[in-house]
């Protein structure tokens, strides 16, 4: 019979296990957090997780929509109580999974609004300086995010020797700490031209100043004081070139790794080599672009065949 967990204990030796074995990025970490502190606040820091049923679960989903919390919310809660019983049982400190009773809601199939190639190489092909602070950085993020279909993450992680410029490949470290390796093209390639002089202009200043840290000067992607670039910076700089391009504000980081598997389907890329590349453990996670990919033949055949309508 497993031992009595207390909730607040299950908590935490979960958020330990998650951060040390499984290498979860601090922004998962976060959401985990938040979401089993509601479950926690529910349900009482000393309660038997052993012991709750799958009601009290669904009282709790109850409860978050009594807060006027959305379904997408209530559903990453689910699912975050789930993992957490999931790894009791796993540790022999619980004897079922009340969460894996409890059915996920419903949720609109809401498919991301994804910028056309056309856009896109509006953006990155403008002559005009994306910003004043720290143009050439902000070209190769742009080129990185969507040349390459990483994460933004996986963007702020990547290291000056991580850059095999003889190969036109770039070691990514991605989730659960896989690493695969991506290649890059041209855009990517004039852009580290023209940033790496002028990070290392910034890394050389702020070192002399005896200010920055050894592993720092490791970074690929700096910001304007030569430290490693965070990924919300990352979020409000492409946010802003979006606005200032023309493109809608909605645009974020995962927008372009999103245009990077949607183009590569539509101009005739195999799926297996965008899983690949994208780093999805599922090909059902990456076969998601070829919804988005009719959507858009479905709006070209729609606007422009003279029969459409």
């Amino acid at each position: 019979m497993a031992k009595v967990e207390r909730a607040k204990v299950a908590v935490q030796s979960f958020l330990r296990m998650m951060k040390n074995e499984r290498d979860a990025s601090t922004h998962t970490l976060r959401a985990y957090e938040r979401d089993l502190r509601e479950f926690m606040e529910f349900v009482g820091e000393g309660a038997d997780c052993g012991s709750l049923d799958h009601l009290r679960i669904r009282a709790f989903l109850s409860r978050l929509y009594e807060r006027g919390l959305s379904k997408p919310s209530v559903a990453r809660c689910l699912a975050s109580v789930r993992s957490l019983y999931r790894y009791l049982g796993r540790e022999g400190l619980v004897n079922h999974n009340p969460a894996a009773l409890v059915a996920t809601p419903r949720l609109p199939k809401k498919l991301p609004r994804v910028p056309t190639i056309e856009e896109l190489a509006s953006v990155l092909d403008d002559d005009v300086a994306i910003s004043e602070a720290f143009p050439e950085r902000d070209r190769l993020l742009m080129e990185l995010l969507y040349g390459c279909g990483i994460r933004v993450s996986e963007l702020v992680g990547i290291n000056i020797g991580d850059i095999y410029a003889s190969r036109s490949v770039i070691l990514i470290r991605g989730k659960g700490k896989k690493q695969r390796y991506v290649p890059f093209g041209d855009g990517v390639r004039a852009a580290l031209k023209a940033y790496l002089p002028v990070r290392e202009q910034r890394i050389s200043r702020r070192a002399s100043r005896l200010t920055v840290p050894l592993r720092q000067a490791s970074a690929l992607i700096v910001n304007t004081r030569g430290s490693r670039l965070t990924t919300r910076s990352v979020g409000r700089i492409v946010k802003a070139i979006a606005v200032a391009k023309g493109l809608p504000s909605d645009v974020h980081p995962h927008t372009l790794r999103h245009a990077f598997g949607t183009h590569m389907l539509e101009e005739g890329a195999d799926l297996r080599a965008i899983q690949e590349m994208l780093g999805h453990e599922r090909l059902s996670t990456t076969q998601r672009y070829t919804q988005l990919s009719i959507k858009h033949v479905m709006q070209v055949y729609d606007q422009t065949h003279p029969r459409a309508k």
